[in-house]
């Protein structure tokens, strides 16, 4: 393989392919912006918000997001990762908890996220449900996550489910997000990871792949008009005041 093969510019530098051991370098294809942005939309690297939804010390979520975030890397974005470790539940503090204020500059700052909970009692963990939480529908009129591109993946201890990501894209669609058509879980994650801590070659491999590459093209085919794509009539006719105080009331 040749060096211009396996490496690509990202946000970051030049990121090698000998850190994607599983990758078939000649089928791993450089996202074509041309064909995916307008002439004046903007070139910067996407940047992408990575969730997941456990504190454990060997967490497969984390290993999954870990895995998609050096694709994502690859792939060009600019991508950060939040550690919820030490976020309060929501309501247990105020919005100015460090951790808080943390994660909602990150939302704020992020044209795409993705998130990966594993499944615990047939549903999103606490962990992961907490963080989306503490994101609101809106900051002084300005919706913090809407437009965005959102990319879901689950971890399952045992067989194989589709009620995280389900639920997933459900909480997506009330943050108002772009949820693309692609989606991974991955059942027994106890068996997809080696000693490394690194997914092993695998058709669930191959799908979070495809999972990453599906949320850039999204990312930038979306982000430069997503300003026109969620701008509706009932919000014209409201000032942003009104906006704030609708979206923002303490009790219903």
């Amino acid at each position: 393989m040749t060096t211009a093969n396996r490496n690509q510019p990202h946000a970051e530098g030049l990121f090698n392919l000998d850190d994607l051991p599983n990758i078939d370098a000649s089928q791993l294809q450089p996202i074509d912006i041309d064909s995916l942005v307008a002439p004046t939309d903007p070139r910067h690297p996407p940047k992408i918000l990575v969730l997941y939804g456990s504190l454990r010390e060997r967490s497969f979520s984390r290993l999954a997001a870990e895995e998609a975030s050096r694709l994502l890397r690859w792939y060009g974005c600019e991508v950060r990762m939040f550690n919820p470790s030490g976020l309060p539940l929501p309501d247990d503090a105020d919005s100015d908890h460090p951790k808080v204020q943390e994660l909602r500059e990150l939302a704020q700052w992020s044209e795409g996220m993705l998130w990966v909970s594993p499944e615990r009692h047939g549903s999103i963990t606490s962990i992961m449900k907490a963080q989306i939480d503490w994101i609101p529908l809106a900051l002084g009129g300005v919706r913090p996550t809407q437009g965005k591109t959102l990319a879901v993946m689950q971890v399952s201890g045992g067989s194989q489910s589709f009620n995280t990501v389900n639920q997933l894209r459900i909480l997506g669609r009330w943050m108002r997000m772009i949820t693309i058509p692609n989606q991974s879980s991955i059942p027994k994650a106890f068996l997809e990871f080696n000693d490394d801590n690194r997914m092993v070659m695998s058709p669930l491999y191959l799908r979070l792949v495809d999972v990453c590459e599906e949320l850039v093209k999204f990312t930038w085919l979306t982000r430069g008009r997503s300003a026109y794509l969620t701008d509706r009539y009932s919000e014209r006719v409201e000032s942003a005041e009104e906006v704030s105080q609708r979206v923002n009331q303490k009790s219903i």
